[in-house]
């Protein structure tokens, strides 16, 4: 079989893997500190493999997307005026902690709220004799305000504790932490707004961007780039189709002529 239709068929599933990079961008043009994607494309190795009855078989043809990259490179940023909206303006990310898996993963989108999580009772916790009955009394749960995503993840402060809010005092200042990595390049989307960040990033350390109340920073995609991108997309996956279809006529052609 003609390398071109190899070649050909690997385009058009490549371009359809582009095109779901720019269609995840254009989805998340409107959340807040969003970081658009880009995907990064690499040549594969030319050569053949022996295959069965030593039939020599095409081993790698055209090329492949390899992975999406982060732009990290801050979007514009919006007055809200609401208390519990943060921005960072420089260099770093807030730090979210998830209390059902203990995963700590990092975000630039800052729009927070009070929320109220229940913390159980210390397992040395003694119960309390009740005075009139003299029968024992388990302790029970508390409740404590805190700065979440909304999510059931708490947002984490410069020490890495949870931020703690007084309901009756809630524009007293937060000390919302800001955390960085020397390297970015490798960290895993977690989802749209969330990174995880893995063994070649480096040490964790505090960063220096400044936190603004009252400000959220808008996603870097630009809508028009986007919808180049896509348009480029099509027409190289059109374009690698048409390379397979007259692949196969001239197969056909040929295979005529034997005959």
């Amino acid at each position: 079989m003609n390398m071109s239709f190899y070649t050909g068929a690997v385009g058009a599933w490549q371009q359809e893997l582009r095109m779901n990079v720019q269609a995840n961008n254009i989805a998340n043009v409107n959340n807040f500190g969003y970081k658009a994607e880009r995907a990064t494309f690499h040549h594969l190795m030319y050569g053949n493999v022996t295959g069965i009855d030593e039939e020599l078989l095409p081993k790698g043809s055209g090329t492949k997307m390899v992975k999406a990259s982060v732009d990290y490179e801050p979007g514009a940023y919006t007055d809200t005026g609401r208390l519990f909206d943060f921005a960072i303006v420089g260099n770093g990310f807030f730090a979210l902690y998830d209390p059902t898996n203990e995963e700590i993963t990092f975000t630039r989108d800052g729009a927070f709220i009070m929320a109220r999580f229940e913390i159980p009772p210390a397992e040395d916790a003694e119960p309390e004799i009740d005075p009139v009955t003299g029968e024992e009394i388990p302790p029970e749960p508390t409740e404590e305000w805190r700065l979440s995503d909304n999510e059931g993840r708490c947002v984490l402060d410069s020490m890495g504790n949870f931020i703690v809010i007084d309901p009756m005092d809630r524009h007293a200042d937060l000390n919302v932490g800001v955390f960085d990595y020397r390297i970015y390049d490798g960290m895993l989307h977690a989802d749209n707004g969330r990174f995880s960040p893995i063994e070649k990033n480096g040490d964790l350390y505090l960063g220096t961007g400044e936190v603004r109340r009252g400000v959220l920073e808008t996603s870097n995609v630009d809508l028009a780039q986007e919808f180049v991108k896509v348009i480029e997309a099509q027409r190289a996956y059109s374009y690698a189709l048409r390379m397979v279809q007259t692949t196969d006529e001239i197969e056909q052609t040929i295979n005529g002529l034997r005959s």
